[in-house]
């Protein structure tokens, strides 16, 4: 077990506006957290910072033993795995999806002149029978569904086997049955002792996998709660969180979350 992320008393401020403030936070290579909050909490922009995408205005970042901002990032970058709805859109409409996920070994989103061996190919193809993609290899990734594209993605985020895994909403948008199908895929990878730290955003906490261990709730870009699931998934934290009243329940390692009245 290590430390694959490390922020300490980061702030991030855009336009002067204060997105994140005073965040210290320690992501374990055993963990798996789902980090949690409302709109505009500065989720997205924690995930960023995680991905050595975004620097600290304030604070400092250590991603896989090394500090963002005094460290090379296009050698830091491939060590981490990353899908998001931004970054699916950077992928060809026309690209197939054995291309997809094979341009990782390169940190690109479109097949150019890059070489690449067969050992490359023999990953690719493999990770995605793993996410159960094997049958569209040779289907072009416009030509997915919402559901297709997020598994390709997460494929793609794996195929380099990171030693950090970020994922930005994999479960957005999803129909109930396409929703269920990347859980369960979720759930059995983060569950393998071989899987690295995992760090998932999400705004429902229906859309946390099982074999998730940890929770991080922010508020207006502040920490305001963090630790073992069970500790932090509880009634009177995300009512707090969320500024209503809600009854939290869970079964299986499944959480759901609704009004209380």
């Amino acid at each position: 077990m290590s430390i694959v992320l490390d922020l300490s008393d980061v702030s991030v401020s855009r336009s002067g506006n204060e997105i994140l403030k005073n965040v210290s936070w320690k992501v374990d290579s055993s963990e798996r957290w789902v980090v949690l909050g409302a709109n505009g909490a500065g989720k997205t922009t924690l995930l960023q910072v995680a991905a050595a995408a975004m620097h600290p205005s304030s604070g400092t970042a250590t991603i896989l033993d090394q500090r963002v901002g005094s460290v090379d990032l296009f050698e830091l970058r491939p060590r981490i795995g990353f899908a998001s709805t931004a970054m699916a859109r950077k992928v060809p409409a026309d690209e197939l999806v054995v291309d997809v996920v094979l341009t990782a070994a390169y940190s690109v989103t479109g097949r150019w002149n890059e070489q690449y061996e067969d050992i490359d190919v023999r990953r690719a193809n493999r990770v995605l029978a793993e996410w159960k993609l094997g049958h569209l290899a040779e289907r072009r990734f416009g030509d997915l569904s919402d559901g297709e594209q997020k598994r390709v993605q997460i494929a793609r985020a794996v195929m380099t086997d990171p030693e950090l895994l970020l994922l930005d909403e994999p479960a957005a948008s999803l129909d109930l049955g396409a929703r269920e199908e990347l859980l369960q895929l979720l759930g059995g990878y983060a569950s393998s002792p071989q899987a690295p730290g995992i760090v998932m955003v999400t705004h429902h906490v229906e859309e946390i996998p099982p074999g998730f261990t940890h929770a991080l709730l922010l508020q207006d870009g502040r920490v305001t709660a963090a630790g073992p699931m069970h500790e932090v998934l509880t009634a009177e934290v995300l009512s707090e969180a969320f500024g209503l009243r809600l009854k939290v329940d869970e079964l299986d390692g499944r959480y759901s979350a609704r009004a209380a009245y």
